[in-house]
């Protein structure tokens, strides 16, 4: 197992001095190659731990594609969940070439269920068929390219069943592929409904700009940043800043950012139990009637209304 954790990049001697800060429930690679290669993983993250996964030379042309659904562990329910960190680092699917470099970030105090799937180029074109022009931006392996996307709900009840499947016997290879696959369908359902931009090589410091914005948009969602503030974070001007955004993450500055804001507002209502006004006030809103408008615009119910349907049981 470690030599194939180490063909996905991530060497035990680079974080093993840390793995104490890591409870491992569950850890399973299944080896598919050349077609593909799977890992799932689930753990809790006792302090935050971070670390850069390396290079991939496992198959000659591919992708790597990380599943990650995080959700919040503690029993202390006075424990403040939305610090700035868990905010930044949320459900998402990670697609990257294999030559590059990525941080992989465990909050602390959260639960991490991940599927990581390596696959070869040729494979995946064969997956999606005739479509396979609408991706062809996530073909060219001579490009340094980076697609986040937002981990949807049935995306994330999917990594957990994954996730929390005991290994088994046989047909174990069989059940893993089709699993995987499906795994596909859905974020490539979800990639084809993007923006349409044109796909352009990035730099280390131009992701590194990217990920600073991202990171401020989530750590402050109850004052939206401004144009100039963001680009003053991102270190580059505001006409590439706005085109490698929708690049990466397929929506506008101002689209990513409030669709964030009703992510924590149906967060802080379900899980906090604070009523509308509450959320609305808290996420900086001061028309609350442009808060249910807006909400009901994301999960097609007013939010007093969904909040009634989905608030925990026993809070």
């Amino acid at each position: 197992m470690l030599d194939l954790a180490e063909r996905l990049g991530m060497p035990a001697s680079d974080f093993s001095d840390n793995l104490n800060l890591l409870r491992l429930n569950e850890v399973h690679i299944v080896d598919m190659l050349p077609e593909m290669l799977l890992m799932t993983r689930s753990v809790i993250a006792e302090e935050t731990f971070i670390y850069r996964r390396k290079p991939i030379d496992a198959v000659k042309s591919g992708l790597l594609i990380s599943f990650q659904n995080i959700s919040g562990h503690s029993s202390d329910h006075n424990e403040n969940h939305y610090n700035e960190k868990s905010r930044q680092v949320r459900p998402h699917v990670r697609i990257s070439p294999l030559h590059l470099e990525s941080e992989v970030v465990f909050p602390k105090g959260s639960k991490i269920s991940q599927i990581t799937i390596l696959i070869e180029l040729d494979f995946l074109k064969s997956f999606i068929g005739k479509d396979q022009e609408t991706f062809a931006y996530l073909f060219n392996d001579e490009k340094t390219l980076l697609i986040e996307e937002f981990l949807s709900p049935d995306m994330a009840d999917l990594v957990n069943e994954i996730a929390g499947t005991p290994e088994m016997g046989i047909l174990s290879e069989a059940y893993y592929k089709l699993k995987a696959l499906e795994l596909l369908y859905l974020l490539f359902k979800n990639l084809s409904r993007r923006q349409q931009v044109v796909h352009q090589n990035l730099r280390a410091d131009e992701i590194a700009g990217l990920y600073r914005v991202r990171d401020a948009i989530s750590s402050s969602l109850e004052r939206p940043l401004t144009q100039d503030e963001l680009v003053r974070v991102s270190g580059m001007n505001v006409l590439k800043l706005r085109k490698l955004f929708t690049q990466i993450y397929g929506k506008g500055i101002y689209e990513y950012g409030q669709y964030l804001r009703m992510q924590e507002a149906a967060k802080l209502m379900q899980e906090k139990n604070l009523s509308v006004s509450e959320t609305g006030y808290q996420l900086g809103f001061t028309n609350l009637s442009y808060f249910g408008r807006l909400f009901e615009q994301h999960f097609g119910l007013k939010p007093k209304k969904w909040s009634s349907q989905h608030r925990l049981k026993g809070k």
